[in-house]
Order: structure tokens, then C-alpha cells, then sequence
């Protein structure tokens, strides 16, 4: 992806540095939720927002960038402009207003609108601030752990987690609290995932991906999917317990996406087949 020297996103919050303070969470089902729910790749944290209160004070330290880390954050900002660029149009040719979110740099772990969550968690989404979170650290865990290198892959990553701001923009995200199902979270993600699709599409027509920017963001989406974390996790997969779709569903949608370019064109929830 062709992103050094180019405009980056004004809206990017720096809390590197800064403790998330304490979460409390009524209902007896502390943290584990958020785990749950805030998953790999945009887990959604919705139900939550009734339930939590929080308190204590953030404490600022200062914190040093390393070069990779300076590198990293301009170039997530330079996503961030690219996905309020096309995301900004497409609304406006369905008579839509598109409001841009802020990304959330942190390290460790954040305090948001859903509550409490540490690097472990992975890059979310939060529908209550309408923020998008991650530490910057996720993308050498993606390049190791995941094996899916590349800066497209995490590119990709970048635009799952919009692709849900999306979602909350169009009242697809409306009544998620009362929606507990796993088959419902899947195709949540799915269609966030073909909405990631949809951005690449016309970031193509930008002229700014290069040979080989596709397979990179279709490898991450196939190394996140539910069958093949669990395989690794564990050894075996357990199909109802899944949240985010296989691997091979996750490259499918992300594809049809990156074909069709049709912000309406990816209704996972009306599709018997996924």
C-alpha cells in the first residue's frame, strides 16, 4: 500500500501511556463479557453499555515512540483518512451523512464507553463512544502469531473495525444488546468484514494498493477465522460456539466486498447460506 507522505487522519486519540482506571459491571458477569464479546477483530461489546458503570482516574505518563512505533501510528492515521475519504462519499451518493470515529492508540489497556479492555482483547470497536480502539503492538502479533504480514493485512484490521462503525451509522447495530445469539455475532462480523471489502474496492480505485495488497488483508481475514484460531488454540473446533465466522467465510465476504463495492450489497443477516 502506497501510504508514506500522505494525509493522516486529524481524528486519532493518543492515550499511549495512560492507565484505563477500574470497571465496575453490574449483573454479575464482570470482565469475562467483555472478553467474550470485545473479540479478535471487533467483538461486539453493544449489550454491555446498560450494564456498566465505571470510576477512577486516568494517570498520564509520559511515553517514548520507537521509530517502528512512529512509523505504525502514521500509518494507521493515513488508513483512517483513506476509510473517512471513501466512507464519506459513499454516504453522501445515498443521501447519507457519514460522522467520522476517532481511533484510540493505548497500550495495556483503555477505559471506553464499554467498559475496561486490555491489549489481550484485541482491536474493537465501542458503538457507546463511537471509537475505535487498538494497540499498535497488535500488528506484530499479527505478523508472528497470525502469520498474515504485510501492512494491508493490518490495514484490514483497521477497516473491520470501522467497517462496524458502519454498521452503527446505518441502525444495523440497533437492539445488539438484546441480541445474544452466536449465529447473530457472526454475521455481524461478517458484514463488517464484506463492508472492510467494500473500502478496499474503492481504495483500489484510489490508486494507492499495490500487487499483492488483496492476498495480504484476505490471508488476515482467513488467520482470524473462529475454525482455525480454535484448531490452534485447542485442537479441535466447536462450530456453535463460534462468533466471527471460519476463515474460509471471512475471505469470502471480504472478497465480495472488495468485487461489488455496494455498500448494501452484503446482508448477512437475511442469507441462509453464510
Amino acid at each position: 500500500m502506497q501510504w508514506m507522505g500522505r494525509r493522516g487522519s486529524t481524528n486519532v486519540e493518543d492515550r499511549r501511556g495512560i492507565g484505563g482506571g477500574k470497571t465496575i459491571i453490574g449483573g454479575g458477569i464482570g470482565g469475562l463479557v467483555i472478553l467474550l464479546l470485545v473479540t479478535l477483530l471487533g467483538g461486539n461489546p453493544g449489550q454491555l453499555l446498560s450494564q456498566l458503570t465505571t470510576t477512577g482516574a486516568d494517570t498520564s505518563v509520559p511515553y517514548q515512540q520507537t521509530e517502528q512505533e512512529k512509523q505504525m501510528t502514521q500509518f494507521v492515521s493515513v488508513v483512517l483518512a483513506d476509510t473517512e475519504t471513501v466512507w464519506t462519499e459513499l454516504f453522501k451518493e445515498k443521501g447519507l451523512t457519514y460522522e467520522k470515529p476517532t481511533l484510540v492508540l493505548f497500550t495495556d489497556n483503555v477505559q471506553s464507553a464499554c467498559g475496561t479492555a486490555s491489549s489481550a482483547t484485541g482491536p474493537f470497536y465501542c458503538p457507546g463512544d463511537r471509537k475505535l480502539y487498538i494497540d499498535l503492538s497488535f500488528y506484530d502479533e499479527l505478523r508472528t502469531k497470525f502469520r498474515a504480514p504485510g501492512d494491508f493485512a493490518m490495514a484490514y484490521v483497521i477497516a473491520h473495525e470501522v467497517g462496524h462503525h458502519v454498521q452503527n451509522l446505518l441502525g444495523t447495530m440497533e437492539g445488539v444488546g438484546n441480541q445474544r445469539s452466536n449465529d447473530f455475532s457472526v454475521r455481524l462480523e461478517l458484514q463488517a468484514d464484506y463492508l472492510a471489502g467494500v473500502w478496499a474496492h474503492h481504495e483500489q480505485g484510489m490508486g494507492v494498493l499495490e500487487v499483492g495488497d488483496v492476498d495480504e488483508a484476505l490471508n488476515a481475514a482467513s488467520a482470524v477465522g473462529d475454525d482455525t484460531l480454535q484448531k490452534q488454540a485447542q485442537g479441535y473446533v466447536v462450530p456453535e460456539t463460534f462468533t466471527h465466522g471460519t476463515s474460509e467465510q471471512r475471505k469470502r465476504w471480504f472478497y465480495k466486498g472488495v468485487q461489488s463495492g455496494d455498500i448494501y450489497g452484503g446482508d448477512t443477516f437475511h442469507t441462509k447460506q453464510l
